[in-house]
């Protein structure tokens, strides 16, 4: 079956980005590499110096769609782009626990849109009887301007 694996995040402050992904949205750290110099497929961007990727998620990489954040060394902020949208995510407890983030915003009784440090937004929602036992992540909202170019 395929799949997808994860999405990537350029992050420009590593420690807000963690207590954002791991206090607020409740995923855990899966693992987390430095590099020396840059990647050469341009993993993380287009940049030469050192960077780190972590892997964040609510489950193991092999089975769960998880996120990367991307964060190179010298660099201090990014311009977002309107490609990304959101990040939609069912889970009870991330549900709860985000209602009581400063930066919550309430659309309706059954979703909150957060944003991480960097501007990225995220859709939290309670489980329902049929996401029990799936992934938390259950969406990625991209935008195209041509979708038969995109996909």
């Amino acid at each position: 079956m395929t799949r997808a694996l994860h999405y990537v995040f350029k992050i420009a402050n590593r420690k807000m980005s963690h207590d954002f992904f791991v206090d607020v949205l409740k995923m855990k750290v899966l693992r987390h590499e430095e590099f020396e110099e840059g990647c050469k497929a341009t993993c993380n961007g287009p940049y030469d110096g050192k960077w780190s990727k972590t892997m964040v998620g609510y489950g193991s990489e092999d089975d769960h769609f998880v996120l990367e954040l991307t964060y190179n060394y010298p660099v201090s902020s990014y311009k977002l782009g309107n490609d990304f949208r959101g990040i939609c995510i069912r889970s009870t407890d991330v549900f709860e626990n985000c209602k009581n983030y400063q930066m919550a915003v309430v659309i309706a009784n059954d979703e909150v849109e957060i944003e991480d440090p960097d501007g990225h937004k995220f859709y939290i929602s309670p489980n329902t009887p049929e996401s029990a036992g799936r992934d938390s992540i259950y969406k990625v909202k991209l935008t195209t301007s041509d979708l038969k170019k995109t996909v």
